[in-house]
């Protein structure tokens, strides 16, 4: 179909409140997925350092504003090898 998505991920708590989840990490993870382009995954540096060890491979893509939220955030595209 030609479609090209993009993600954004974050981690952080959330409140659930019967199906849905809101707080401050859904937010985040919404503004870092507009700093997305097509067929790309962007995580903040806080899931960067979660997963360290892990093998996942990440590009640099330096500090950003995220809309809404404060400071600046250090932001990196999730790079793959084409494996699932």
């Amino acid at each position: 179909m030609g479609i090209k998505v993009r993600s954004g991920v974050h981690t952080g708590e959330v409140e659930a409140t019967g199906s849905q989840i809101r707080g401050i990490a859904v937010h985040i993870a919404a503004r870092v997925m507009a700093k997305a382009g097509p067929g790309e995954v962007v995580a903040s540096g806080t899931v960067k350092d979660l997963v360290a060890g892990s093998g996942i491979a990440f590009e640099d893509r330096g500090s950003h504003s995220l809309q809404g939220i404060a400071g600046e955030w250090r932001l990196y595209k999730v790079e793959h090898d084409g494996r699932v």
